[in-house]
């Protein structure tokens, strides 16, 4: 049972795991992972493919309860309280996930923002109205689609789509953004705006960014995870993890010698 002393400290951080396993079936994905992500800083996740990152993302809203068979034991909070005896839709609410590729609804770009806020009950039309701007506003898209909000998001360009996604899943309030490889679809350009407008957002949100480019983490991030065959090897400040690894199997990746 936690101190009181090492209770404080947990309620100091956004999400806690705990000797946190997945299975999917007999496959060991997560092996007993252990981290604690500070509120309203970006947190980057790194590591060659096929190494849990992403896995260990969508432990933090549960989404791996969708896949048949898998089985997770050990412990994840968010603010102090299991993830796993919160209500499901409560937790999505609080933990929002940006997905790899752009995924808009195929609806208008007013009615992709309202989604979630119909969903969740939040607001009557005239709230509504004024959080589909404040949505927008926050990802920078406000003043180029003001005028658009009843066109298709399907025709929006990429970088667009994304940012769209971004102001989806801002529109209920979330606590924790949840970023999987959100730029790998993008191109350069689009790419350093989409790392800008983390910046900003960090002033309200925590990030939990998985990222399979090691300079973007290095940019982005003030905290950094480099995971491999299912184990968080080591989690440290990112400057040290990129300048004084502690474990030479980071030291190797971060150099290129592998993955």
């Amino acid at each position: 049972m936690p101190t009181p002393e090492s209770a404080q400290g947990q309620a100091m951080h956004a999400i806690v795991s705990r000797d946190l396993n997945l299975f999917y079936g007999d496959v060991h994905a997560i092996k007993g992972v252990n981290i604690s992500v500070a509120p309203r800083k970006i947190v980057a996740i790194i590591g060659p493919s096929g190494c849990g990152k992403s896995t260990l993302l969508r432990v933090f809203n549960r989404m791996n309860d969708l896949i048949p068979g898998v089985r997770v034991t050990g412990e994840v909070e968010l603010h102090g309280r299991s993830i796993f005896q919160q209500d499901i839709r409560a937790l999505r609410k609080a933990v929002g996930m940006v997905f790899q590729r752009p995924n808009p609804f195929p609806l208008s770009i007013f009615e992709n923002i309202a989604f979630g806020l119909r969903v969740h009950a939040i607001g009557d039309a005239p709230q509504i109205d004024a959080t589909v701007e404040s949505s927008l506003d926050a990802v920078g898209l406000w003043e180029t689609l003001k005028d658009r909000l009843h066109e298709n998001a399907l025709a929006l360009s990429g970088e667009q789509q994304q940012r769209l996604c971004i102001a989806r899943v801002l529109a209920v309030r979330p606590d924790v953004l949840l970023m999987d490889e959100p730029c790998s679809a993008l191109d350069p350009i689009a790419t350093a705006r989409v790392e800008e407008l983390m910046q900003d957002l960090k002033r309200n949100y925590t990030i939990v960014i998985v990222t399979h480019n090691m300079q973007q983490a290095a940019r982005v991030s003030e905290d950094c995870g480099f995971m491999l065959l299912g184990e968080l090897v080591e989690f440290s400040p990112t400057r040290a993890i990129f300048t004084s690894p502690k474990d030479k199997r980071t030291e190797d990746y971060v150099s290129g010698r592998y993955g």
